[in-house]
């Protein structure tokens, strides 16, 4: 229940902090049958909210197992469908309790549910594809051991920017990868190698590789043009949007920066508070309007506020440099 609640409150806000988003394949959205969805991993946990609200089914997402000890967030985690991994270089101590989490995706794959794995390991602020981890060959080798017919598929999603609300989303699907590369004759080793060399050349395909200092790139790349009409219509609340919402983002925003400075969470601790702090931010803003014009119009800055926002997202600069 909290799932559901929590993911369509997120659909709700998903153009307040996405541009634009560009998909080269997306009828793969309505992917049926048991999958693994393999992917890049670039900006924090906002990769997994962004794949939950784009598929048109529930995503079962594994992250890195250290933020599951303690016992409140372990709950809760495993109430919005993310399930441990634990790696050896942060939880040596919990290594084999990955083989917990393997069990459970062999079920949810029965289920013919999707699992979502970032198969780097790491997570980098990068336009970089780096080299795979065994996570996902052991996830998926597993399944196919005992005949579950789990189908990979390869996905990188890549961001113009990792500072803030705003993003120009392009995400490249892979060719799916099925057992036909399993060959249950050949060691746990070679069954991984081989399949990781599968998985990395299909990811190389969607990843884009681009220099942090390459602004021209970036743009030529990113930056969808905004037609005239488009920002004569949206300017003003546009302009009013962010004179309205400023006393709410900017002390967010330099708190955040400094809170995750050196880290690679700054959007996804940006976007989280923001979430929690926004329906409360408008309710405030009615509150006063109200008590001031003891007028009910002031209920439309429950409708306004938003598209406010909406416009602002739309018009602000799309690539920094």
């Amino acid at each position: 229940m909290i799932y559901k609640i929590l993911r369509t409150y997120l659909r709700l806000f998903f153009r307040l902090f996405i541009r634009f988003d560009k998909v080269n394949a997306p009828e793969h959205f309505n992917i049926k049958g048991p999958v693994l969805l393999a992917s890049n991993h670039p900006n924090s946990f906002l990769d997994a909210v962004i794949f939950d609200l784009l598929f048109n089914r529930p995503v079962w997402s594994l992250a890195r197992g250290d933020v599951f000890k303690k016992p409140f967030f372990a709950k809760m985690l495993s109430k919005v469908n993310i399930l441990p991994i634990y790696r050896l270089s942060e939880s040596p101590e919990d290594v084999d309790k990955n083989y917990e989490t393997f069990d459970i995706c062999k079920e949810l794959f029965i289920a013919d549910k999707m699992v979502l794995i970032f198969s780097e390991g790491l997570c980098v602020n990068e336009w970089h594809l780096r080299p795979l981890k065994k996570g996902t060959a052991r996830v998926v080798t597993a399944a196919w051991a005992e005949g579950i017919p789990v189908t990979v598929l390869p996905v990188g999603i890549n961001y113009n920017n990792f500072k803030g609300l705003g993003k120009n989303v392009i995400i490249n699907f892979g060719n799916t990868i099925t057992s036909n590369v399993f060959d249950s004759t050949l060691a746990d080793g070679k069954n991984f190698r081989n399949f990781n060399n599968k998985l990395q050349e299909e990811l190389s395909n969607t990843v884009l590789e681009i220099a942090a200092d390459d602004t021209t790139t970036l743009k030529t790349t990113f930056e969808v043009k905004i037609p005239l009409w488009q920002k004569i219509l949206l300017f003003l609340p546009a302009l009013l949007g962010a004179v309205l919402h400023a006393p709410l983002y900017l002390p967010v925003k330099k708190l955040v920066a400094g809170k995750t400075a050196g880290t690679v969470h700054y959007d996804s601790v940006l976007l989280g508070i923001l979430i929690v702090l926004y329906p409360l931010y408008i309710l405030l803003l009615w509150l006063i309007l109200f008590f001031t014009t003891c007028s009910w119009y002031s209920l439309f800055i429950i409708i306004l506020s938003p598209f406010m926002v909406y416009s602002w997202v739309r018009l602000k600069q799309q690539v920094t440099g």
